[in-house]
Formats: C-alpha cells, structure tokens, sequence
C-alpha cells in the first residue's frame, strides 16, 4: 500500500477496517475488505501520508493506525499463530506424556 511495490501474499500483512480503527490480521480470517501492507513501519507511514488505507477500504474519513502501527514494533512479542503460522504438535507443550490420538 505505502511504497506501491509487489510482493507475495505470504510476505504481506493483512490489514482490515472495524469502526474507524485500522486492524492487523496476520491469519486472514477477519471478515470484510481487506489491504495489503509490507510489514514494514515506513511502508505504513507512507500508506497514511498518501491516505491510502480509507481509499482501499473504501471508508469515509481517516482511521486510526495505532493497532497496526504497535503490531509492527521491533519489540512486539508475537506467538507463532497470529503470525500466520501453523502449530505443529511437535511445537505445543502441554506438559502431558499422553499420545494425542
């Protein structure tokens, strides 16, 4: 969105509109229009100077970019499931010895 380049689907965030806030989806499982933005703060800073994201969305008005702005922080702690990955048993510990099937 901010720096008009392409990319893999896969290297991309998801970001959605719900009440004028600006939502990251990393699963792609929110429901509605979504926009695609590089997981980067200056591709988001130049995606809001342009004023992009209401254009995208199609949504009047400007909208708040705090939630995105935070998920994409160098110190934001994310668990492998909110980055779009999937667990694999071998990866949850539940502290339990029994076999899961």
């Amino acid at each position: 969105m901010g720096c008009r380049t392409r990319a893999a689907a896969d290297g991309l965030l998801r970001v959605v509109a719900v009440d004028g806030v600006l939502i990251p989806d990393p699963r792609r499982r929110l429901p509605g229009r979504g926009a695609w933005l590089h997981p980067d703060p200056e591709c988001l800073g130049r995606a809001e100077r342009r004023s992009a994201f209401p254009r995208a969305l199609r949504v009047p008005g400007p909208l708040d970019v705090t939630e995105v702005r935070s998920h994409l922080q160098p110190g934001c702690s994310t668990s492998g499931t909110e980055s779009g990955t999937r667990e694999t048993p071998e990866s949850v510990n539940h502290g339990s010895k029994v076999d899961p099937s």
